[in-house]
């Protein structure tokens, strides 16, 4: 499970704080790549692998600081150009100057201790579909990347769709899943940061070759989808799924993302919670 390879990931961090490691060379020498190992940070870790190895060298800094280096020395020795850099970096990250905690030294507690609990997995239900090529009718905007919460721009494309559109969409939906699904594609970041744009559609797969009321089309291929069906408050057991994806299963199964595609329904109750499937594009690996 993700325990052994997220280990090791923070075994590598720790022999190479003072080089700064890149995520492509954590997830390199962890032998995952970069789409599992940020995903195992965010589920396991609750940060970013970048965001992790910047607090964990400021975390290093500070206790070289308290055990008597300089300014000067702690900032070369962690990669930063300049004390002043450091300084700005450091401030930012827990309010204190490193002259302050060089100055006091081991009678001022550690501003911050960086530590993560990698737990063992639990095994996913998941089964396989293969499906012939269909469409996606509905209405499709560029919205920013988010991992967590309620994305505002697709809750605001969400509420542009007309009674209209709402009505042909029923009309055309006609092949599995038979949902109003909501779609992603075409990330400028492959899905490695949280951050840039992706392609989001909300709309229904069809067979119908033309829509009506200004709907888009877009052609899906034939492919092999891994369907991932969850319970629980909405939406955050969807979110806590569709990272366990990445981060676990993916590593522990003979498939392959094929593209970027990602389709899921969500049922949502009265209470708060979901039934919900997650439709993610695979192939065999070679």
């Amino acid at each position: 499970m993700q325990g052994s390879y997220l280990e090791y990931a923070l075994d590598y961090i720790e022999c190479h704080l003072a080089e700064a490691p890149t995520i492509e060379e954590v997830a390199q020498a962890t032998g995952v790549t970069v789409e599992q190992l940020r995903a195992a940070f965010l589920l396991i870790a609750g940060m970013t692998p970048s965001r992790y190895i910047r607090e964990r060298r400021l975390s290093a800094a500070a206790s070289d600081l308290m055990a008597g280096g300089s300014v000067t020395e702690v900032a070369f020795r962690y990669g930063y150009d300049s004390v002043e850099g450091f300084s700005r970096a450091f401030r930012s990250w827990c309010g204190t100057l490193p002259s302050d905690v060089a100055r006091l030294g081991s009678h001022m507690r550690s501003p911050l201790h960086i530590a993560v609990d990698v737990k063992g997995g639990h095994l996913m239900e998941y089964r396989i579909v293969e499906k012939g090529e269909f469409r996606l009718a509905g209405v499709a905007a560029r919205v920013p990347m988010q991992f967590e919460g309620e994305n505002p721009a697709i809750a605001e494309l969400a509420r542009s769709i007309t009674e209209a559109q709402r009505a042909e969409m029923h009309r055309l939906m006609d092949t599995e899943p038979c949902r109003v699904v909501n779609a992603s594609w075409n990330s400028d970041t492959n899905f490695q940061e949280e951050a840039g744009e992706l392609t989001h559609l909300i709309g229904v797969p069809t067979t119908a070759r033309t829509a009506g009321e200004n709907l888009e089309l877009v052609d899906v291929p034939a492919l092999t989808w891994a369907v991932f069906p969850n319970d629980g408050p909405h939406p955050e057991t969807m979110q806590q799924t569709t990272a366990r994806i990445y981060a676990e299963w993916l590593a522990e199964v003979p498939y392959e993302l094929d593209g970027f595609r990602m389709l899921s329904f969500s049922d949502v109750r009265d209470d708060g919670t979901a039934y919900s499937e997650i439709w993610v594009p695979v192939r065999r690996k070679a």
